[in-house]
């Protein structure tokens, strides 16, 4: 996809996001929002990964640790034939899979996630698994930056590092707040680029809403042959609705009928500037 159809792609995907949110009376929307981009590139342009064969051993994988935002994950994976559309209708009602974490028995989804700081390390084990068995698929992880005080991220780091994953790639949705403030405050992880860099890793910023930028990023892995990577996707929470962006209250705010209406209004100024 080009740059423009990458645009108008995220402009349907948040007005989904929104759409499921809203009627689900739940969900991760701030987070949903700032991740929506790196996931429309990654589905649309990096990952060979194809629903009619998700049991291809060859496939990339993709895991996201940051498993509380799931309904961007959701409709990316609707989008790409996974499941019916339709199926989000039952977000996060009863007995319903489509629930508010990432699980296998939604079809799509690689690995059960949302416990933050497990998903780099399952990454990093399913990134020596092919190594061992010699295939040439790669693995990208998305993680918040609010969960990197996790320990188990650290150890993931060093063993991705120790290991010369480069057919691993992180990609950290640093938009700088998590659900009980920013995370300078909660608990200050940087600079992350020269921890990760100590650890042994290639790192590279972006704008995690620049289509240029990201496309860039992900073609170039590896960064350097016998590292893993780190795309560190600077981002803002809320990205695309105004009265979202950068208020801490949307980590899992939902809209009210007013405020729902406002988005998609906004939402479509946004499509018809890209028309």
């Amino acid at each position: 996809m080009s740059e423009k159809e990458l645009a108008r792609k995220s402009v349907e995907y948040r007005r989904k996001i929104l759409k499921y949110i809203y009627q689900a009376k739940a969900g991760h929307t701030g987070g949903s929002l700032s991740c929506i981009d790196i996931l429309n590139v990654l589905y649309n342009h990096v990952l060979n990964v194809d629903s009619a064969d998700f049991s291809s051993p060859d496939r990339d994988r993709y895991i996201q640790s940051k498993g509380h935002t799931v309904e961007a994950l959701y409709v990316v994976l609707a989008s790409k034939g996974f499941f019916p559309e339709s199926d989000l209708e039952t977000l996060c009602t009863y007995q319903s899979h489509y629930i508010g974490h990432p699980t296998r028995k939604v079809r799509g989804v690689e690995q059960n996630t949302g416990a933050l700081g497990h998903g780099l390390s399952l990454s990093v084990g399913t990134a020596i698994a092919g190594k061992l068995d010699k295939k040439d698929y790669r693995v990208f992880t998305l993680l918040g930056d609010g969960e990197l005080p996790e320990g188990s991220n650290w150890e993931a780091a060093l063993s991705a590092a120790h290991y010369k994953l480069d057919n691993l790639c992180a990609i950290i949705d640093k938009n700088s707040l998590q659900i009980s403030g920013a995370t300078s405050d909660v608990c200050n992880t940087d600079p992350v680029d020269a921890k990760f860099e100590a650890f042994g890793w290639a790192v590279r910023h972006v704008d995690g809403h620049d289509f240029e930028q990201l496309k860039a990023a992900f073609d170039a892995i590896p960064f350097e042959k016998g590292k893993p990577s780190l795309v560190i996707a600077h981002t803002i929470k809320g990205k695309g609705v105004s009265y979202m962006e950068s208020q801490l209250k949307w980590h899992h705010g939902v809209p009210s009928e007013e405020q729902y209406s406002d988005a998609l209004q906004e939402l479509g100024v946004a499509e018809e500037s890209l028309a």
